[in-house]
Protein backbone atom coordinates (compact mmCIF):
# COMPACT_ATOMS: atom_id res chain seq x y z
CA UNK A 1 0.00 0.00 0.00
CA UNK A 2 1.76 3.36 -1.44
CA UNK A 3 1.37 5.94 1.35
CA UNK A 4 3.02 9.09 2.14
CA UNK A 5 2.66 10.17 5.84
CA UNK A 6 2.14 14.01 6.77
CA UNK A 7 1.81 14.93 10.18
CA UNK A 8 0.51 18.01 12.45
CA UNK A 9 -1.31 20.60 10.67
CA UNK A 10 -2.17 19.42 6.98
CA UNK A 11 -2.81 22.49 5.06
CA UNK A 12 -6.33 22.79 4.22
CA UNK A 13 -6.33 22.34 0.73
CA UNK A 14 -6.00 18.80 1.33
CA UNK A 15 -9.96 19.27 2.44
CA UNK A 16 -11.08 18.82 -1.28
CA UNK A 17 -9.92 14.77 -0.97
CA UNK A 18 -12.50 12.20 -0.26
CA UNK A 19 -11.97 10.21 3.39
CA UNK A 20 -11.10 6.72 3.39
CA UNK A 21 -13.97 4.50 4.57
CA UNK A 22 -13.46 3.13 8.02
CA UNK A 23 -15.63 0.05 9.17
CA UNK A 24 -19.16 0.99 9.53
CA UNK A 25 -20.26 2.42 13.08
CA UNK A 26 -23.96 1.56 12.90
CA UNK A 27 -22.95 -1.83 12.35
CA UNK A 28 -20.40 -1.47 15.17
CA UNK A 29 -23.02 0.03 17.15
CA UNK A 30 -25.18 -2.78 16.16
CA UNK A 31 -22.49 -5.54 17.01
CA UNK A 32 -22.22 -4.16 20.34
CA UNK A 33 -25.66 -3.80 21.16
CA UNK A 34 -26.07 -7.57 20.41
CA UNK A 35 -23.30 -8.45 22.52
CA UNK A 36 -24.83 -7.00 25.90
CA UNK A 37 -27.89 -8.77 25.13
CA UNK A 38 -26.39 -12.60 24.35
CA UNK A 39 -26.85 -15.05 26.81
CA UNK A 40 -24.04 -15.15 29.38
CA UNK A 41 -23.39 -18.84 29.92
CA UNK A 42 -20.28 -20.95 29.48
CA UNK A 43 -20.97 -21.58 25.64
CA UNK A 44 -20.97 -18.09 25.46
CA UNK A 45 -19.15 -16.94 22.15
CA UNK A 46 -15.65 -14.07 22.29
CA UNK A 47 -14.35 -13.14 18.56
CA UNK A 48 -10.64 -12.73 18.67
CA UNK A 49 -8.23 -10.92 16.34
CA UNK A 50 -5.93 -13.41 15.38
CA UNK A 51 -4.35 -11.94 12.36
CA UNK A 52 -4.79 -7.95 13.14
CA UNK A 53 -3.02 -6.29 10.31
CA UNK A 54 -3.65 -8.62 7.42
CA UNK A 55 -2.47 -6.66 4.51
CA UNK A 56 -0.36 -4.21 6.11
CA UNK A 57 2.63 -5.75 4.11
CA UNK A 58 1.38 -6.29 -0.08
CA UNK A 59 2.31 -9.51 0.09
CA UNK A 60 1.12 -10.97 3.15
CA UNK A 61 -1.15 -14.02 2.30
CA UNK A 62 -3.03 -16.79 3.94
CA UNK A 63 -4.23 -20.57 3.45
CA UNK A 64 -7.79 -21.21 4.62
CA UNK A 65 -8.55 -25.00 4.66
CA UNK A 66 -10.77 -27.45 6.19
CA UNK A 67 -10.17 -30.76 7.99
CA UNK A 68 -9.77 -34.60 6.44
CA UNK A 69 -13.47 -35.52 5.33
CA UNK A 70 -14.83 -31.67 5.52
CA UNK A 71 -15.39 -28.66 3.46
CA UNK A 72 -15.56 -24.86 4.16
CA UNK A 73 -18.57 -23.03 3.46
CA UNK A 74 -17.06 -19.18 1.78
CA UNK A 75 -20.21 -16.46 2.09
CA UNK A 76 -19.65 -12.97 0.79
CA UNK A 77 -21.36 -10.57 -1.45
CA UNK A 78 -21.35 -10.83 -5.11
CA UNK A 79 -20.85 -7.65 -7.76
CA UNK A 80 -24.94 -7.02 -7.24
CA UNK A 81 -25.02 -7.28 -3.22
CA UNK A 82 -26.75 -10.61 -3.08
CA UNK A 83 -25.19 -13.32 -0.43
CA UNK A 84 -23.03 -15.83 -2.44
CA UNK A 85 -22.10 -19.00 -0.73
CA UNK A 86 -18.97 -21.09 -2.32
CA UNK A 87 -18.03 -25.05 -0.72
CA UNK A 88 -14.23 -25.60 -1.48
CA UNK A 89 -11.56 -27.56 0.50
CA UNK A 90 -9.63 -24.66 0.93
CA UNK A 91 -8.89 -20.80 -0.13
CA UNK A 92 -5.63 -18.44 -0.37
CA UNK A 93 -6.37 -14.98 0.71
CA UNK A 94 -3.98 -12.47 -0.50
CA UNK A 95 -3.74 -8.73 -0.81
CA UNK A 96 -4.22 -7.03 -4.24
CA UNK A 97 -3.62 -3.30 -3.90
CA UNK A 98 -6.61 -1.60 -5.76
CA UNK A 99 -5.23 1.87 -7.37
CA UNK A 100 -7.86 4.61 -6.34
CA UNK A 101 -9.65 7.58 -8.88
CA UNK A 102 -8.19 10.02 -6.97
CA UNK A 103 -6.23 10.28 -3.64
CA UNK A 104 -7.71 9.17 -0.71
CA UNK A 105 -7.43 10.98 3.08
CA UNK A 106 -7.20 8.69 5.92
CA UNK A 107 -6.27 10.84 8.82
CA UNK A 108 -7.52 10.95 13.07
CA UNK A 109 -6.50 13.05 16.01
CA UNK A 110 -4.26 11.35 18.13
CA UNK A 111 -4.91 12.57 22.19
CA UNK A 112 -3.24 10.24 23.80
CA UNK A 113 -0.43 7.48 23.29
CA UNK A 114 0.41 5.00 26.02
CA UNK A 115 2.07 1.45 26.46
CA UNK A 116 -0.99 -0.08 28.06
CA UNK A 117 -5.00 -0.06 27.19
CA UNK A 118 -5.71 0.35 30.78
CA UNK A 119 -3.50 3.19 31.20
CA UNK A 120 -5.57 4.44 27.31
CA UNK A 121 -8.76 3.41 28.87
CA UNK A 122 -8.04 6.13 31.96
CA UNK A 123 -7.08 8.35 29.47
CA UNK A 124 -10.49 8.07 27.26
CA UNK A 125 -12.65 8.95 30.29
CA UNK A 126 -10.34 11.60 31.17
CA UNK A 127 -10.98 13.27 27.62
CA UNK A 128 -14.15 12.52 28.07
CA UNK A 129 -14.56 14.77 30.97
CA UNK A 130 -13.46 17.27 28.76
CA UNK A 131 -16.00 17.22 26.18
CA UNK A 132 -13.92 15.04 23.74
CA UNK A 133 -15.58 11.98 21.80
CA UNK A 134 -13.50 9.18 21.90
CA UNK A 135 -12.19 6.12 20.41
CA UNK A 136 -9.66 3.26 22.00
CA UNK A 137 -7.17 1.73 19.39
CA UNK A 138 -3.96 -0.01 18.88
CA UNK A 139 -2.57 0.88 15.70
CA UNK A 140 1.08 -0.05 17.49
CA UNK A 141 0.98 1.48 20.84
CA UNK A 142 -2.65 2.08 22.45
CA UNK A 143 -4.03 5.14 21.16
CA UNK A 144 -6.55 7.68 22.39
CA UNK A 145 -8.36 8.71 18.98
CA UNK A 146 -10.96 11.63 18.78
CA UNK A 147 -14.12 9.61 17.46
CA UNK A 148 -13.89 9.46 13.40
CA UNK A 149 -17.93 9.00 13.34
CA UNK A 150 -18.18 12.24 15.21
CA UNK A 151 -14.77 14.27 13.84
CA UNK A 152 -15.77 13.35 10.29
CA UNK A 153 -14.38 15.96 8.01
CA UNK A 154 -10.75 17.72 7.48
CA UNK A 155 -12.40 21.11 8.91
CA UNK A 156 -13.83 19.75 11.85
CA UNK A 157 -10.65 17.86 13.10
CA UNK A 158 -8.44 21.01 12.23
CA UNK A 159 -11.23 23.33 14.42
CA UNK A 160 -10.96 21.21 16.86
CA UNK A 161 -6.88 20.57 16.99
CA UNK A 162 -6.73 24.13 17.22
CA UNK A 163 -9.05 24.38 20.03
CA UNK A 164 -7.21 21.75 21.82
CA UNK A 165 -3.84 23.67 21.39
CA UNK A 166 -5.35 27.27 22.16
CA UNK A 167 -6.83 25.42 25.56
CA UNK A 168 -2.84 24.47 26.20
CA UNK A 169 -2.89 20.91 24.91
CA UNK A 170 0.12 20.13 24.12
CA UNK A 171 -0.16 16.10 23.41
CA UNK A 172 -2.59 16.09 20.56
CA UNK A 173 -1.73 15.76 17.17
CA UNK A 174 -2.87 15.03 13.58
CA UNK A 175 -1.50 11.84 11.64
CA UNK A 176 -2.92 11.85 8.20
CA UNK A 177 -1.97 9.81 5.42
CA UNK A 178 -2.81 10.53 1.80
CA UNK A 179 -3.32 6.81 -0.24
CA UNK A 180 -3.08 6.29 -3.90
CA UNK A 181 -3.90 2.62 -3.53
CA UNK A 182 -5.64 0.55 -0.82
CA UNK A 183 -5.40 -3.10 0.19
CA UNK A 184 -8.47 -5.50 -0.98
CA UNK A 185 -8.36 -8.88 -0.15
CA UNK A 186 -8.45 -11.43 -3.57
CA UNK A 187 -9.18 -14.95 -3.71
CA UNK A 188 -10.15 -17.52 -6.20
CA UNK A 189 -13.02 -19.98 -6.25
CA UNK A 190 -13.67 -22.17 -9.27
CA UNK A 191 -11.32 -19.84 -11.60
CA UNK A 192 -12.75 -17.01 -10.81
CA UNK A 193 -10.85 -14.26 -8.84
CA UNK A 194 -12.98 -12.27 -6.98
CA UNK A 195 -12.06 -9.22 -4.29
CA UNK A 196 -13.56 -8.53 -1.62
CA UNK A 197 -13.47 -6.62 1.44
CA UNK A 198 -16.09 -8.69 3.94
CA UNK A 199 -16.04 -12.92 4.18
CA UNK A 200 -17.25 -15.66 6.44
CA UNK A 201 -15.75 -18.92 6.73
CA UNK A 202 -17.09 -21.65 8.01
CA UNK A 203 -17.07 -25.34 8.26
CA UNK A 204 -19.16 -28.53 9.21
CA UNK A 205 -16.65 -30.21 12.27
CA UNK A 206 -15.67 -26.01 13.38
CA UNK A 207 -12.06 -26.71 12.51
CA UNK A 208 -10.25 -24.81 10.44
CA UNK A 209 -6.38 -24.45 9.40
CA UNK A 210 -4.96 -21.24 9.38
CA UNK A 211 -1.67 -21.47 7.52
CA UNK A 212 0.62 -17.83 7.43
CA UNK A 213 3.68 -18.29 6.08
CA UNK A 214 5.54 -21.44 7.54
CA UNK A 215 3.53 -21.83 10.70
CA UNK A 216 -0.30 -23.24 9.82
CA UNK A 217 -2.75 -23.47 13.34
CA UNK A 218 -6.16 -25.16 13.85
CA UNK A 219 -8.56 -23.10 15.55
CA UNK A 220 -12.30 -23.87 16.25
CA UNK A 221 -15.53 -21.84 15.49
CA UNK A 222 -15.75 -19.54 12.53
CA UNK A 223 -13.79 -17.21 11.02
CA UNK A 224 -14.35 -13.97 9.45
CA UNK A 225 -12.38 -11.54 7.21
CA UNK A 226 -13.55 -7.68 8.09
CA UNK A 227 -12.05 -4.24 7.71
CA UNK A 228 -10.08 -2.35 10.38
CA UNK A 229 -9.16 1.18 11.28
CA UNK A 230 -5.69 1.13 9.89
CA UNK A 231 -6.29 0.39 6.35
CA UNK A 232 -5.92 -3.60 6.19
CA UNK A 233 -7.94 -6.28 7.52
CA UNK A 234 -8.85 -8.81 10.39
CA UNK A 235 -8.77 -12.20 10.70
CA UNK A 236 -11.26 -13.22 13.44
CA UNK A 237 -12.16 -16.08 15.33
CA UNK A 238 -15.25 -16.90 16.45
CA UNK A 239 -14.97 -19.11 19.08
CA UNK A 240 -16.91 -20.05 22.36
CA UNK A 241 -15.39 -19.28 25.71
CA UNK A 242 -14.27 -22.59 26.81
CA UNK A 243 -13.17 -23.67 23.38
CA UNK A 244 -10.68 -20.41 23.37
CA UNK A 245 -9.49 -21.47 26.87
CA UNK A 246 -7.88 -24.40 25.66
CA UNK A 247 -5.69 -22.47 23.33
CA UNK A 248 -4.76 -20.12 26.18
CA UNK A 249 -4.14 -21.85 29.37
CA UNK A 250 -1.24 -24.51 28.24
CA UNK A 251 0.52 -21.52 26.50
CA UNK A 252 0.17 -19.09 29.28
CA UNK A 253 0.73 -21.18 32.59
CA UNK A 254 3.36 -23.87 30.73
CA UNK A 255 2.55 -27.27 29.63
CA UNK A 256 4.28 -28.81 32.81
CA UNK A 257 2.67 -26.24 35.21
CA UNK A 258 1.39 -28.20 38.72
CA UNK A 259 -2.28 -28.60 37.90
CA UNK A 260 -3.26 -26.66 41.05
CA UNK A 261 -1.63 -23.47 39.34
CA UNK A 262 -3.50 -24.78 35.68
CA UNK A 263 -6.93 -24.59 37.56
CA UNK A 264 -5.61 -21.13 39.37
CA UNK A 265 -4.51 -19.63 35.58
CA UNK A 266 -8.09 -20.83 34.08
CA UNK A 267 -10.53 -19.25 36.05
CA UNK A 268 -8.25 -16.21 35.69
CA UNK A 269 -7.89 -16.71 31.66
CA UNK A 270 -11.71 -17.14 31.51
CA UNK A 271 -12.45 -14.08 33.97
CA UNK A 272 -9.57 -11.93 32.29
CA UNK A 273 -11.27 -12.65 28.71
CA UNK A 274 -15.05 -11.83 29.84
CA UNK A 275 -13.50 -8.52 31.62
CA UNK A 276 -12.04 -7.23 28.21
CA UNK A 277 -14.22 -7.79 25.59
CA UNK A 278 -13.96 -3.87 24.77
CA UNK A 279 -11.01 -3.79 24.08
CA UNK A 280 -11.29 -4.09 19.90
CA UNK A 281 -14.27 -2.21 19.99
CA UNK A 282 -13.41 0.37 17.58
CA UNK A 283 -12.43 -2.27 14.73
CA UNK A 284 -15.61 -4.81 15.59
CA UNK A 285 -13.93 -7.46 17.72
CA UNK A 286 -13.10 -8.21 20.94
CA UNK A 287 -9.49 -9.52 21.86
CA UNK A 288 -6.27 -10.14 20.06
CA UNK A 289 -4.08 -13.45 20.10
CA UNK A 290 -1.26 -12.01 21.41
CA UNK A 291 0.35 -10.42 25.05
CA UNK A 292 -1.65 -7.35 24.28
CA UNK A 293 -4.55 -9.48 25.58
CA UNK A 294 -3.76 -13.55 26.56
CA UNK A 295 -1.36 -16.04 23.96
CA UNK A 296 -4.00 -17.65 22.10
CA UNK A 297 -3.08 -20.60 19.50
CA UNK A 298 -6.15 -22.15 19.08
CA UNK A 299 -6.46 -26.18 18.99
CA UNK A 300 -2.51 -26.37 18.14
CA UNK A 301 -0.53 -27.57 21.14
CA UNK A 302 -3.41 -28.00 23.83
CA UNK A 303 -2.31 -30.03 27.15
CA UNK A 304 -4.60 -32.64 28.54
CA UNK A 305 -3.58 -31.11 31.74
CA UNK A 306 -4.98 -28.01 31.09
CA UNK A 307 -8.19 -29.39 29.03
CA UNK A 308 -8.96 -31.30 32.64
CA UNK A 309 -8.73 -28.11 34.44
CA UNK A 310 -10.83 -26.05 32.31
CA UNK A 311 -13.75 -29.05 32.47
CA UNK A 312 -12.99 -29.00 36.32
CA UNK A 313 -13.55 -25.26 36.67
CA UNK A 314 -16.43 -25.03 33.77
CA UNK A 315 -18.05 -21.19 33.81
CA UNK A 316 -16.24 -20.47 37.04
CA UNK A 317 -15.04 -16.44 37.10
CA UNK A 318 -13.75 -14.58 40.01
CA UNK A 319 -15.62 -11.44 41.17
CA UNK A 320 -15.52 -8.66 43.55
CA UNK A 321 -19.11 -7.20 44.44
CA UNK A 322 -20.91 -8.80 41.72
CA UNK A 323 -18.00 -7.66 38.99
CA UNK A 324 -15.64 -9.62 37.04
CA UNK A 325 -12.73 -8.46 38.70
CA UNK A 326 -9.31 -7.06 36.46
CA UNK A 327 -8.02 -10.29 36.30
CA UNK A 328 -4.60 -9.10 35.46
CA UNK A 329 -1.47 -11.42 35.98
CA UNK A 330 2.18 -11.61 34.68
CA UNK A 331 5.39 -14.34 34.79
CA UNK A 332 6.50 -13.32 37.60
CA UNK A 333 6.60 -10.36 40.50
CA UNK A 334 10.18 -10.48 41.41
CA UNK A 335 8.92 -11.03 45.60
CA UNK A 336 6.07 -8.20 45.85
CA UNK A 337 3.21 -7.78 43.76
CA UNK A 338 1.81 -4.17 43.16
CA UNK A 339 -0.99 -2.49 43.26
CA UNK A 340 -2.89 -1.24 40.08
CA UNK A 341 -2.45 2.69 40.34
CA UNK A 342 2.09 1.72 40.64
CA UNK A 343 1.44 0.33 36.96
CA UNK A 344 -1.40 1.97 35.07
CA UNK A 345 -3.53 5.43 35.49
CA UNK A 346 -7.30 4.50 36.77
CA UNK A 347 -8.63 3.96 40.15
CA UNK A 348 -7.22 1.52 42.50
CA UNK A 349 -8.40 -1.65 42.74
CA UNK A 350 -9.51 -2.83 46.28
CA UNK A 351 -8.10 -6.67 45.31
CA UNK A 352 -5.02 -6.07 43.54
CA UNK A 353 -2.81 -4.79 46.39
CA UNK A 354 1.10 -4.73 47.05
CA UNK A 355 2.48 -7.91 49.55
CA UNK A 356 5.46 -9.77 49.73
CA UNK A 357 5.00 -12.98 47.42
CA UNK A 358 5.59 -15.48 49.55
CA UNK A 359 3.91 -18.25 51.80
CA UNK A 360 5.91 -17.49 54.76
CA UNK A 361 7.15 -13.90 53.83
CA UNK A 362 10.38 -12.73 56.12
CA UNK A 363 10.15 -9.40 54.88
CA UNK A 364 7.80 -6.90 56.50
CA UNK A 365 6.16 -4.42 53.97
CA UNK A 366 5.02 -2.06 56.48
CA UNK A 367 8.19 -1.54 58.61
CA UNK A 368 10.44 -1.27 54.93
CA UNK A 369 8.34 0.41 52.44
CA UNK A 370 9.90 -0.38 49.21
CA UNK A 371 9.36 3.50 47.99
CA UNK A 372 12.62 4.09 50.01
CA UNK A 373 15.94 3.19 47.93
CA UNK A 374 17.79 1.94 50.39
CA UNK A 375 15.21 -0.38 51.54
CA UNK A 376 14.41 -1.38 47.99
CA UNK A 377 17.89 -2.00 47.22
CA UNK A 378 18.07 -4.67 50.31
CA UNK A 379 14.82 -6.38 48.74
CA UNK A 380 16.65 -7.40 45.78
CA UNK A 381 19.63 -8.80 46.96
CA UNK A 382 17.33 -11.23 49.18
CA UNK A 383 16.49 -14.29 47.74
CA UNK A 384 14.44 -16.26 50.13
CA UNK A 385 11.23 -16.67 51.40
CA UNK A 386 9.83 -15.81 47.97
CA UNK A 387 7.33 -17.46 45.75
CA UNK A 388 8.95 -18.41 42.42
CA UNK A 389 12.66 -17.77 43.45
CA UNK A 390 13.88 -20.99 41.09
CA UNK A 391 12.16 -19.06 37.70
CA UNK A 392 15.55 -17.32 35.88
CA UNK A 393 13.60 -14.14 36.15
CA UNK A 394 13.63 -13.83 39.93
CA UNK A 395 16.46 -11.60 39.90
CA UNK A 396 18.19 -10.10 36.92
CA UNK A 397 21.28 -8.27 36.43
CA UNK A 398 21.36 -6.85 32.86
CA UNK A 399 23.59 -3.86 31.59
CA UNK A 400 23.62 -1.13 28.21
CA UNK A 401 25.74 1.18 26.84
CA UNK A 402 25.18 4.81 26.82
CA UNK A 403 24.88 4.90 22.77
CA UNK A 404 23.13 1.68 23.05
CA UNK A 405 20.06 3.85 25.67
CA UNK A 406 20.41 6.47 23.85
CA UNK A 407 18.84 4.44 20.62
CA UNK A 408 16.33 2.83 22.69
CA UNK A 409 15.12 6.13 23.64
CA UNK A 410 15.24 7.76 20.62
CA UNK A 411 12.79 5.06 19.17
CA UNK A 412 10.97 5.45 21.96
CA UNK A 413 10.53 9.20 21.31
CA UNK A 414 9.78 9.06 17.34
CA UNK A 415 7.25 6.66 18.32
CA UNK A 416 5.51 8.64 20.71
CA UNK A 417 6.07 11.97 19.33
CA UNK A 418 7.90 13.38 21.93
CA UNK A 419 9.16 16.87 21.15
CA UNK A 420 12.77 16.05 22.47
CA UNK A 421 12.74 13.54 19.62
CA UNK A 422 16.54 13.30 18.31
CA UNK A 423 18.75 13.46 21.56
CA UNK A 424 22.55 12.90 20.67
CA UNK A 425 23.55 11.47 24.32
CA UNK A 426 21.79 10.17 27.42
CA UNK A 427 23.71 12.61 30.05
CA UNK A 428 22.49 11.15 33.12
CA UNK A 429 19.85 8.71 34.45
CA UNK A 430 17.93 8.33 37.88
CA UNK A 431 14.97 6.73 39.26
CA UNK A 432 13.46 9.61 41.20
CA UNK A 433 10.46 8.11 42.70
CA UNK A 434 8.67 4.47 43.67
CA UNK A 435 5.95 3.29 45.14
CA UNK A 436 5.55 1.38 47.78
CA UNK A 437 6.15 -1.73 46.15
CA UNK A 438 8.76 -0.55 44.78
CA UNK A 439 7.47 -0.06 41.29
CA UNK A 440 9.53 3.23 39.37
CA UNK A 441 6.61 5.68 39.11
CA UNK A 442 9.04 8.51 37.58
CA UNK A 443 12.49 7.42 35.79
CA UNK A 444 14.01 10.73 34.71
CA UNK A 445 16.77 11.17 32.07
CA UNK A 446 18.81 13.95 31.57
CA UNK A 447 19.92 14.36 27.92
CA UNK A 448 21.38 17.21 25.36
CA UNK A 449 18.27 17.92 24.81
CA UNK A 450 16.77 18.51 27.93
CA UNK A 451 15.17 16.95 30.75
CA UNK A 452 12.92 13.14 29.85
CA UNK A 453 10.46 11.98 32.39
CA UNK A 454 8.81 8.58 32.19
CA UNK A 455 5.95 7.33 34.27
CA UNK A 456 5.66 3.99 35.28
CA UNK A 457 5.70 1.37 32.56
CA UNK A 458 6.99 3.53 30.04
CA UNK A 459 10.22 3.71 32.06
CA UNK A 460 10.09 -0.59 30.83
CA UNK A 461 8.80 0.71 27.12
CA UNK A 462 11.67 2.63 26.47
CA UNK A 463 14.92 0.67 27.22
CA UNK A 464 15.87 -2.98 26.36
CA UNK A 465 17.76 -3.98 29.16
CA UNK A 466 14.25 -3.94 32.13
CA UNK A 467 12.21 -7.13 32.31
CA UNK A 468 9.69 -5.14 34.91
CA UNK A 469 9.79 -1.53 36.36
CA UNK A 470 11.04 -3.34 39.46
CA UNK A 471 14.78 -2.42 39.57
CA UNK A 472 17.53 0.47 40.49
CA UNK A 473 20.45 1.36 37.99
CA UNK A 474 23.79 1.77 38.75
CA UNK A 475 26.66 3.82 36.70
CA UNK A 476 28.95 2.21 34.27
CA UNK A 477 32.26 4.01 34.24
CA UNK A 478 35.77 3.76 32.18
CA UNK A 479 39.04 4.64 33.92
CA UNK A 480 38.68 8.03 33.69
CA UNK A 481 35.26 8.05 35.80
CA UNK A 482 33.10 8.83 32.66
CA UNK A 483 30.06 7.29 32.27
CA UNK A 484 29.86 4.75 29.82
CA UNK A 485 26.51 3.00 30.22
CA UNK A 486 23.92 1.45 33.10
CA UNK A 487 23.62 -1.55 34.91
CA UNK A 488 19.50 -2.59 35.61
CA UNK A 489 19.19 -4.75 38.36
CA UNK A 490 15.83 -5.81 39.47
CA UNK A 491 13.16 -8.89 39.96
CA UNK A 492 10.44 -10.34 38.42
CA UNK A 493 8.94 -10.69 34.69
CA UNK A 494 5.65 -8.26 33.48
CA UNK A 495 3.59 -5.34 34.93
CA UNK A 496 3.70 -7.49 38.52
CA UNK A 497 0.00 -6.60 39.36
CA UNK A 498 -2.17 -10.10 40.34
CA UNK A 499 -0.87 -13.59 39.82
CA UNK A 500 3.06 -14.46 39.71
CA UNK A 501 2.75 -16.88 37.38
CA UNK A 502 5.92 -18.81 38.54
CA UNK A 503 4.87 -17.83 41.98
CA UNK A 504 1.58 -20.25 41.68
CA UNK A 505 3.84 -22.85 40.44
CA UNK A 506 5.05 -22.71 44.35
CA UNK A 507 2.28 -22.28 45.82
CA UNK A 508 0.51 -25.08 44.02
CA UNK A 509 3.61 -27.47 44.98
CA UNK A 510 3.15 -26.57 48.74
CA UNK A 511 -0.26 -28.43 48.43
CA UNK A 512 -2.36 -25.09 47.26
CA UNK A 513 -5.71 -25.68 45.86
CA UNK A 514 -6.43 -23.13 42.95
CA UNK A 515 -9.07 -21.21 45.42
CA UNK A 516 -6.46 -20.59 47.79
CA UNK A 517 -3.72 -19.82 45.53
CA UNK A 518 -6.53 -16.97 44.36
CA UNK A 519 -7.41 -15.45 47.48
CA UNK A 520 -3.88 -15.27 47.84
CA UNK A 521 -3.22 -13.17 44.61
CA UNK A 522 -6.66 -11.30 44.37
CA UNK A 523 -7.89 -10.85 48.41
CA UNK A 524 -11.73 -10.00 48.99
CA UNK A 525 -12.69 -11.70 45.89
CA UNK A 526 -15.36 -14.30 45.65
CA UNK A 527 -15.50 -17.45 42.96
CA UNK A 528 -18.72 -18.01 41.34
CA UNK A 529 -20.50 -19.50 38.62
CA UNK A 530 -20.91 -17.46 35.01
CA UNK A 531 -24.78 -15.97 35.15
CA UNK A 532 -26.91 -13.34 34.06
CA UNK A 533 -26.25 -10.18 36.93
CA UNK A 534 -22.65 -10.49 36.57
CA UNK A 535 -20.95 -6.97 35.86
CA UNK A 536 -18.47 -7.81 33.37
CA UNK A 537 -17.41 -4.41 33.48
CA UNK A 538 -18.14 -0.80 34.36
CA UNK A 539 -19.51 0.93 31.72
CA UNK A 540 -17.91 4.48 31.34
Amino acid sequence: MKKTALFLLLPCTLSFLPALVFPDQAQIQAQVETETQRKVSPEMEIDVGIVQRFGDEAGDRLTLSSTEGDTLTVKFQDGNGQLKTENVSNIVLEIAPKSTESPLLQEWIVLSDVATFETAENSALEWQKKGIEVEVVQPERWQVWAKRETYNTPILRRMLLENLQERGEINPYLQSEVLNTIPIVSFVINGFRYNRNNLEITSNKNLIRVKEGDKAILFGGRLRVQPNSYGNFTLVNEVPIEVYLRGVVPHEIGPNAPYNSVEAQTVIARTYALRNLRRFQADNYELCATVHCQVYKGLTGTVANADRAIQATRGLVLTHNDELVDALYSAHTGGVTAQFEDIWDGEPRPYLRARIDGANPQWNLAQQPLDNEANFRRFISSKQGFNGTESAVFRWNRQSSIAQLTEDLNKYLEKTKHPLAGIKKILRMAVTERSPSGRILLFTIETDRGIIELQKTEARSAFGPPRSTLFYIDPILDASGNLTGYKFIGGGFGHGVGLNQYGSYTLANLGWKYDRILQFYYPGTVLQQLREGIVFYPES
